[in-house]
């Protein structure tokens, strides 16, 4: 007597191998929500960096008298051509906060000037307009608020070494940063506390008059 056996078609094979995956998943969930198991999958950080080396350093002959704190919502969308946003295109929502400073650059200066009259009792000083630095973002206060990704993004995302790259919403926030700086009075404040930072300086060393003046 012989018997027969089916075989299985290779349609139902793709099948139960999904339905096992499903399984699996679903059990490891049900597994890590469970009392007393989460510390079984939960993760452990550590620091594995290397020493810090010191790469050069600057001289500063700039007195930073103005500091200005800004933030900025950044919505930024890429979309494909021909295509819906369901299957190519990227939106995001981010948070920029972040400080522009502004200076006075004092390492330019020369004896043309500075001028001081013969019983040193006044004094004129002539100084560079503040200029502002470059835009510093706070990375404990700039966050992603959403991110919608469509489907080939999302698979691209898989492959990519770094799947949560915020470098252009991060330098879009910094240029909007900047150019808010460059409409405020932050260069015009920093103008004055440098010339209260001078006048309270000299004035201390014995000068009566202390004139500081700026470029037109």
């Amino acid at each position: 007597m012989t018997t027969s056996i089916k075989r299985m078609p290779g349609w139902a094979k793709v099948v139960c191998a999904f339905v096992l995956v499903l399984v699996v998943l679903f059990a490891g969930l049900r597994l890590a929500v469970l009392p007393g198991l989460r510390d079984v999958f939960g993760t452990e950080t550590h620091d594995r960096s290397g020493p810090t080396l010191l790469k050069s350093i600057q001289d500063m002959s700039r007195y930073d008298a103005a500091t200005g704190n800004f933030q900025v919502v950044v919505d930024l969308e890429k979309d494909a051509k021909y295509l819906p946003d369901a299957i190519r295109g990227t939106r995001t929502l981010y948070v920029g906060a972040g400080t522009v400073d502004a200076y006075v650059d004092l390492g330019h200066l020369d004896q043309k000037d500075v001028t001081v009259n013969d019983d040193r009792t006044s004094a004129t000083l002539h100084l560079p307009h503040a200029a502002l630095g470059k835009p510093a973002l706070d990375p404990d206060h700039s966050y992603a608020v959403s991110k919608q990704r469509g489907l080939l993004d999302r698979i691209g995302d898989i492959f990519s070494g770094n799947p949560n790259d915020e470098r252009a919403v991060q330098r879009l926030a910094a240029r909007h940063i900047g150019d808010a700086a460059k409409d405020s009075e932050l260069t015009s404040r920093a103008e004055e506390n440098t010339t209260g930072m001078l006048q309270g300086l000299l004035r201390s060393l014995g000068f009566k008059e202390v004139t500081v003046t700026y470029d037109t």
